[in-house]
């Protein structure tokens, strides 16, 4: 069964990443490729690559075994070394050009792409050479499309961007955001749930949108998810009194299931038409220390690219608070698949929330914290 499952991987490997190269043979154009598979699949593979360019005359040059195509026959004969096989030809800017086309930076996932295209695979693929670059132009490539969306957002549709008022008055900007109409999600909401807390908190914590008890409520994690955080705040020896508390998304995002509203996860559109509230209450505040609880608030302070199991507990720099670390969301604990999963992940909550008060226990301008911490 390992062998079966080997050689077919091998077979789709090679229809994948085949290339061929024009050369001048006889006064006519032939296609040539080179490929090293890994298992006996030239003749088993052979059909496919008939029936697929049965229009052009092509070889399929291996070590062990090569397969020619001349327009009416396939013929087999003994394997050639890699010399034999021709390096370049004009297609090969194509692939290129191609590839960089197709490439998505935002949906970069490193080892799901080595395991779909092996590096040993790349020697013999011309749009390999770019894939590093690629690589490393990433996330400069995410922030220009989120720039170029949330501009496209702003020219119109059902979404726009919200214009807070100029301010230091928490009390006029949280009028304000009741009044704002800048995404649909108001239509739906019962109210807008504003951040609350002390005007000067060392420490803010930034959650996802409100649930729906917040929704009636009027106030911010004061549902099952707020009740667990309590508990974590009190066992991490932080007073929640003294934490301003807020959401990336101000509304209740929902959707009716039966009696009951299900909650949504808030989209970028959602995100791009709030964020200037979350940047008013920032700069307002201007917390020592910023916390982000699960993956929507991570994803609004640094972009595409975090990983809450991966990035938590590190304190890092933003463009909001010169400590700012991501950690669990409360709500994300509620929905551990198991008990077990749950105390694990609920001590780690913990610990990185004493990570943030051990932040403002450090002396303002004391760089030590300011820099990324091993993993707690």
């Amino acid at each position: 069964m390992r062998m079966d499952k080997g050689v077919r991987h091998d077979v789709h490997k090679m229809r994948a990443f085949v290339r061929f190269r024009a050369i001048e043979h006889d006064g006519a154009t032939w296609h040539v490729a080179w490929f090293e598979p890994e298992h006996h699949i030239v003749e088993l593979n052979a059909p496919f690559f008939r029936d697929r360019f049965a229009s052009m005359r092509w070889s399929i040059l291996t070590p062990e075994r090569c397969v020619h195509w001349d327009g009416r026959n396939l013929t087999f004969t003994t394997g050639v070394p890699k010399s034999e096989a021709p390096r370049e030809d004009a297609t090969e800017e194509l692939w290129r050009t191609y590839y960089a086309n197709i490439f998505n930076p935002a949906r970069v996932k490193t080892k799901a792409m080595q395991k779909e295209m092996p590096k040993r695979y790349w020697k013999n693929l011309p749009e390999a050479e770019i894939i590093p670059v690629l690589l490393e132009e990433a996330p400069a490539r995410v922030e220009k499309m989120l720039r170029e969306s949330d501009a496209q957002i702003a020219r119109g549709g059902n979404y726009s961007i919200a214009q807070p008022p100029l301010t230091n008055e928490w009390e006029k900007l949280r009028e304000a955001a009741c009044a704002c109409r800048a995404c649909p999600l108001w239509k739906n909401a019962t109210q807008t749930v504003f951040g609350e807390g002390p005007r000067h908190a060392e420490i803010m914590l930034l959650g996802e949108q409100p649930g729906d008890v917040e929704d009636r409520g009027g106030r911010a994690f004061i549902g099952p998810a707020g009740q667990l955080l309590d508990q974590a705040l009190t066992e991490a020896g932080i007073d929640r009194a003294k934490v301003y508390v807020t959401n990336a998304v101000k509304h209740f995002k929902w959707e009716p299931r039966g009696k009951r509203r299900i909650h949504q996860t808030p989209n970028s559109r959602d995100i791009a038409a709030c964020r200037p509230w979350l940047e008013a209450e920032l700069g307002l505040i201007k917390p020592r220390v910023l916390v982000c609880l699960g993956s929507t608030a991570a994803t609004t302070i640094f972009g595409a690219g975090v990983r809450v199991l991966r990035d938590r507990g590190q304190v890092r720099e933003s463009k909001f608070a010169t400590k700012t670390m991501i950690t669990f969301h409360p709500s994300a604990l509620l929905r551990a698949p198991d008990e077990g999963t749950r105390e694990k992940q609920y001590a780690q909550f913990v610990s990185d929330l004493r990570v943030a008060l051990d932040c403002i226990k450090t002396p303002a301008g004391n760089s030590q914290l300011e820099h990324e911490l091993a993993f707690h």
